[in-house]
């Protein structure tokens, strides 16, 4: 009877320490896709010529590696390759993001911000600044770790002699993050 008794006492402990805690806070790493659309000026409704009312102009490839203070504040260093076809230019933008989410929910909807430079890697690559805001919603898998996040973001290059030269552009994003 005793050994029941200890056996009962013990039960819960055993049980509750298995539930895995959620994780509000550590390293992640992020792969994002984005693109820059583009109205087409010669498109016409009800043409045959296979023409799209939207054209993507600009393309970006993402890396960041960051750290998420708590359920709501992110920290990203973040490596990024920019081509923009219509014009030939290529970035390669290394920046610090700041993310914050203004609703922590079951889906996060956030706003971020990002400053950083455009490191001229060779004499394809244009050197200067780049300044970044975006919105965006963070949606969970089952186990609130690894997240899709799709949103807008503005950005603005400054780049060329004294960087006078600028380059502004709204881009559509979808991104994978690991926690």
């Amino acid at each position: 009877m005793k050994q029941i008794y200890i056996l009962l006492l013990c039960l819960p402990f055993f049980c509750f320490s298995q539930i895995r805690k959620e994780k509000s806070h550590g390293l992640f790493y992020k792969l994002s896709l984005a693109a820059t659309l583009t109205i087409n000026k010669e498109y016409t409704i009800n043409n045959d010529d296979d023409e799209t009312f939207l054209n993507p102009s600009a393309y970006f490839l993402n890396n960041t590696i960051g750290y998420q203070f708590d359920k709501r504040t992110s920290l990203g260093l973040n490596f990024e390759y920019d081509y923009h076809s219509q014009q030939g230019l290529h970035f390669f933008p290394t920046y610090l993001n700041l993310r914050h989410n203004v609703i922590a929910d079951d889906d996060n909807i956030f706003v971020r911000a990002g400053y950083g430079t455009l490191l001229g890697l060779n004499k394809n690559f244009e050197k200067g600044n780049v300044y970044k805001i975006g919105i965006g919603v963070q949606t969970f898998d089952q186990n609130f770790r690894n997240s899709f996040l799709i949103g807008i973001d503005f950005t603005r290059k400054q780049f060329g002699y004294k960087t006078i030269e600028g380059l502004s552009s709204i881009s559509i994003f979808l991104e994978f993050m690991l926690f």
